[in-house]
């Protein structure tokens, strides 16, 4: 009788997590590059300010006068003085002329897209929406426009970026957790002495540590490290590093209004002290202002049928303009794509999708309650960023699903109304007086 055969035998298959999608560090790194390069190209045009420009400039130089014990005077006091200080180091460092005003604008628009998009790859681990984000956010025009100019928004948008970066990557990676909240307290610190626009999102971070741990029902809720959204770090200091840091970085970038006077009057800050000016400050923010032909309301926003021309006018040997909207495509778009994030954040627990939603629903909410009687189509810089993130999300799920094509497409097509808007986004020479009709497809753009 021959051998019976042994049964065969096989190795069990392998238990283990799923694989790591790769880090698209390279391309956060390109497309901000690319950015860069582009917003460079004629930068110092137009060679005289323009636009919101005749405010900050000359608060710029006062802060370069007081650096150099020449005296100061606190002009443009309805602002911190953080992105002034900023804008004031650009003209130390090149020198009192357009590429000194721009650069500093430049550097924190470049910084701003390959933040934002660390902070997606953090919060969600999705290559494409990654690089399809830092697609939608160089041609989305908002970025591009102020990067370009000497305002206070882009240092902002660039604090806000970093600090929804390094708390998701806290989340993500909890022991690295302490220092990077600490660097999240930083940023939410300087985005606030930057321009006031950035209380709401300011306080996003703290509460959502705050919900999350109430939400584990731990026992002792205010010194417990156990538990979300960062384990080993307790409310009380997540309370340090996303309350009492931020307020203190916050006091810091004043110090140097103590030293800034009226000719012979001291400074109205060590006057008032930091609380009593802030009240002027407040008075300042909402004193009522003659009506603008540009002003605006969120819903014009939203529906991108609100635009400003920040320069229209025959300068630098040529006629010029520079059109400030959102790119007609993606900022619809954008809309039916936020709802989609919404809803399938709270029906699958996800939570970079939600907190894109919430973070849109947190920086538009300010403006339906804003006390400012006077409201423009720039305020919508830091929505826009979120409703770009939703988008993204949105077509790396339509890959997943058989409909790259598509994906594809709305990355293409972003990118070349882009091309189709770059003359009047970057200050190129135009035919003649006349040329604004080839880009005001509406009335709101004219």
């Amino acid at each position: 009788m021959s051998p019976v055969a042994p049964p065969e035998t096989f190795a069990p298959e392998e238990v283990g997590p799923p694989p790591r999608p790769s880090d698209p560090w390279v391309w956060c790194l390109v497309i901000p590059a690319l950015f860069a390069a582009l917003a460079s190209f004629r930068l110092s045009i137009p060679s005289a300010p323009y636009f919101d420009e005749v405010h900050y400039l000359p608060a710029a130089r006062e802060l370069i006068s007081m650096g150099l014990g020449e005296g100061g005077r606190y002009l443009n006091p309805e602002h911190p003085l953080l992105g002034k200080q900023f804008i004031a180091l650009g003209i130390y460092l090149f020198g009192d002329n357009p590429l000194g005003w721009r650069i500093m604008s430049l550097f924190f628009g470049t910084l701003t897209i390959a933040a934002s998009m660390r902070a997606l790859w953090q919060a969600s681990h999705d290559r494409f929406a990654v690089i399809a984000f830092g697609i939608l956010l160089a041609t989305g025009f908002h970025l591009f426009v102020h990067a370009r100019i000497a305002m206070l928004d882009i240092f902002m948008a660039a604090f806000l970026s970093i600090a929804a970066w390094q708390f998701a990557a806290a989340c993500r990676e909890p022991e690295t957790g302490r220092w990077r909240l600490a660097v999240t307290g930083i940023a939410i610190g300087c985005a606030l002495g930057s321009k006031w626009n950035a209380v709401p999102l300011a306080m996003v971070p703290g509460l959502t540590f705050f919900a999350a741990r109430l939400s584990a029902g731990r026992r002792r809720l205010v010194a417990s490290t156990r538990g979300i959204p960062v384990p080993g770090i307790s409310l009380a200091e997540a309370f340090v590093w996303l309350g009492l840091v931020p307020l203190t970085i916050y006091a810091l970038t004043f110090a140097p209004g103590y030293w800034l006077g009226e000719y012979l009057r001291p400074s109205p800050l060590a006057e008032a002290g930091l609380i009593g000016f802030h009240q002027e400050i407040l008075a300042l923010q909402q004193q009522v202002l003659a009506p603008h032909n540009y002003q605006s309301t969120w819903d014009q926003w939203v529906l991108n049928t609100r635009g400003i021309w920040y320069l229209y006018e025959y300068a630098d040997g040529a006629q010029r303009g520079i059109l400030l909207i959102g790119n007609p495509l993606t900022m619809l778009l954008g809309l039916p794509a936020l709802i989609w994030a919404a809803g399938t954040g709270i029906v699958r627990g996800d939570w970079a999708k939600l907190g894109a939603a919430i973070g849109f629903g947190v920086s538009l909410g300010l403006w339906l309650i804003a006390p400012k009687p006077v409201q423009f189509y720039y305020h919508y810089m830091m929505p826009s960023v979120f409703l770009l993130a939703t988008l993204a999300l949105c077509l790396s799920e339509l890959r997943n699903n058989g409909w790259a094509k598509w994906s594809y497409g709305i990355l293409a097509a972003s990118t070349a109304m882009f091309a189709v808007f770059y003359k009047v986004l970057s200050a190129a020479p135009l035919d003649g007086p006349m040329s604004f009709a080839d880009w005001t497809w509406i009335s709101g753009w004219m």
